[in-house]
């Protein structure tokens, strides 16, 4: 609303971050997942580790083969490294921190813990280890990594035995990594760049699935395409570099990707509507007139109206529950609904404005296609039938019995003392006897775990056996972790007010056809006893060049972008009796001013 007053024109924006009865706290509930990659962490964890449950573990991997597999990422609640959903994960992290949604340090961390075992998994230009471990033994025995006695037996793709759906992947999360580590280490990110190109050379020159070369894998992680990925990973490095050849790429193997793939979902395993948005990024900023890029375009929109339920044909849209979750498939449903969600809500970013039209004859804003995103999240919080969140440790209600090794296996019980004193073998089959069958909680609570949800009528059952929904993963965690930075980043979420800001336009006057702004933010906190320190904002829509005045920017490390900012030293809290006043001069189109994170004292 606007009023006319002293020669302003006033205009309240209430930016809304703090977890309330009507909406959540996303920063808060990305920080929490970020914590779940800290306890899968496999190999050394340092003097640094936080998780004080876990430990060293797995420090033999890849010895027997003659490559330094030590490191990375435990799937699930099992013990095996799963090199396909691994990458994945790290991909969709790493998409995080290259659009710059967050710059949260743990978010570099957890990336940088996966990259680092990637890139030591790629041993030769056309050689990379891809599972250490197997999933039949390690899933014979319920025990803590810390304790394995299973087969560590590392398996490769080669020229010989190629893979190409998980060279890949892997190369696309080597490639999203390269573009977030840019500013921050750029040795690192050229180490990365260079693996990303060598491992697209190598899916492309050996076409073919990784589980007809290592027959086990297709029990757990059965890849159904190979093509999607390789695509995926041309568009990363386009993005990476610039080269025209990935580009080339992607236009030339569009029928891959848009005629010939599954258009409802996101995954581990189908990258299908994420390359579509990603794609259609390029084609919409660089304006590359190229029939190939216009189609990706044209199936994002599908995409997005198949998640909203708003393609023509019932069939070509998304199953949702009674409670309005994505529903793909009973195992893991929630890495689906969370995947999905956040492949929209970046695509409401990279529209700008331009919105989408679907085949029923609807029109969407970006504004609804985020809000669509932005129910997923918010189902997942704890807006749902059970009245409990899906990410451990959020909330006051979450999964107690999560179907999780580590975390279920009290170190300090009599029970566990008892099956030391016998012997390992006894920890693997006792594990299951102990542990796993008792209706208690877990000791250890594994925060930002997020678990595989409820089932198709929004039920869920909390118990340890029921691993469809109560066991956590990697690559869902990880689309979890993107869905919620994304949604942290933006500057309208449905949250209660943590701060507001009234903006107003001071002055105006014109240059030849041009009209300039004197813009005026003032800050103040949303409520009367609460002081607000540490305040951190993402800025859009400054004209480039615009001095701002009352804010600071953040050090180029953490800013590549240039688009995040924070009170300054002399002034970095706001409480009900203070304000803090920013003033900056462009057109008359006002920044958008984004809350990303804060403390309250």
């Amino acid at each position: 609303m606007m009023t006319m007053g002293r020669g302003e024109i006033r205009i309240s924006l209430l930016v809304l971050l703090a977890a309330a009865a009507e909406g959540y706290d996303y920063g808060d509930a990305l920080s929490k997942t970020l914590l779940f990659f800290k306890a899968q962490r496999s190999g050394r964890l340092g003097s640094d580790n936080s998780i004080n449950w876990r430990w060293d573990s797995a420090l033999s991997d890849g010895k027997a083969e003659g490559a330094e597999l030590v490191g990375g990422y435990y799937d699930a609640g099992d013990n095996v490294k799963f090199g396909l959903p691994m990458a994945f994960a790290m991909t969709m992290l790493s998409w995080a921190a290259a659009d710059h949604f967050s710059t949260h340090s743990d978010l570099f961390d957890a990336i940088k813990w996966g990259t680092d075992y990637l890139i030591n998994a790629h041993t030769q230009p056309n050689t990379l280890f891809v599972q250490v471990g197997d999933g039949d033994s390690d899933h014979l025995c319920w025990m803590r990594p810390e304790d394995m006695t299973t087969s560590r037996t590392a398996y490769k793709i080669d020229e010989a035995h190629p893979g190409s759906d998980v060279a890949g992947e892997t190369s696309a999360a080597l490639a999203a990594a390269s573009i977030a580590f840019k500013q921050r280490d750029s040795s690192y990110s050229h180490t990365l760049l260079q693996h990303a190109q060598q491992l697209f050379t190598f899916a492309t020159a050996h076409k073919g699935s990784y589980q007809d070369s290592i027959p086990g894998a297709s029990k757990y992680y059965k890849s159904y395409q190979n093509e999607d990925e390789v695509v995926w990973a041309a568009a990363w490095l386009y993005k990476a570099t610039n080269e025209r050849q990935y580009l080339d790429y992607v236009v030339q193997n569009a029928a891959s990707v848009t005629d010939d793939c599954q258009m409802k979902e996101v995954s581990w395993e189908t990258k299908c509507g994420a390359v579509q948005v990603l794609v259609s990024k390029i084609y919409m900023e660089e304006k590359q007139e190229l029939q190939g890029l216009q189609k990706y375009k044209e199936r994002a929109d599908f995409f997005t109206c198949a998640c909203m339920q708003k393609n023509q044909n019932a069939a070509d849209n998304v199953e949702l529950t009674p409670g309005g979750l994505i529903y793909v498939r009973p195992w893991n449903n929630l890495e689906y609904a969370s995947a999905n969600a956040a492949v929209m809500a970046i695509y409401s970013k990279y529209l700008d404005g331009r919105g989408v039209r679907c085949s029923n004859g609807e029109s969407l804003t970006d504004d609804q296609i985020l809000e669509a995103a932005r129910s997923q999240a918010d189902y997942i919080l704890g807006k749902n039938r059970m009245g409990m969140s899906y990410v451990v440790g959020v909330g006051p209600k979450f999964p107690q019995r999560v179907h999780h090794r580590a975390a279920s296996i009290d170190v300090n019980s009599e029970a566990y003392r008892q099956l030391s004193m016998d012997g390992p073998e006894r920890l693997c089959a006792g594990g299951y006897a102990k542990f796993y069958p008792t209706s208690d909680p877990n000791p250890y609570v594994i925060t930002g775990a997020l678990v595989g949800g409820p089932a198709k009528d929004d039920t869920y059952l909390d118990a340890r056996d029921s691993y469809e929904q109560s066991e956590p993963t990697l690559s869902g965690t990880s689309t979890a972790s993107l869905l919620f930075a994304v949604l942290s980043s933006s500057h309208n979420h449905g949250a209660a007010a943590a701060v507001q800001l009234m903006h107003s336009i001071v002055s105006k006057w014109s240059v030849g056809n041009t009209q300039y702004c004197h813009h005026k933010v003032v800050i103040t906190a949303a409520n009367s006893n609460t002081t607000i320190t540490d305040l951190k904002f993402r800025i859009d829509h400054l004209s480039p060049g615009t001095t701002l005045w009352g804010l600071s920017k953040l050090p180029p490390q953490d800013n590549e972008a240039g688009i995040f900012y924070a009170l300054p030293p002399w002034a970095n809290s706001i409480h009900s009796t203070s304000t803090h006043t920013v003033l900056y001069v462009q057109r008359c189109q006002q920044a958008k001013i984004s809350l990303l994170s804060y403390r309250q004292l």
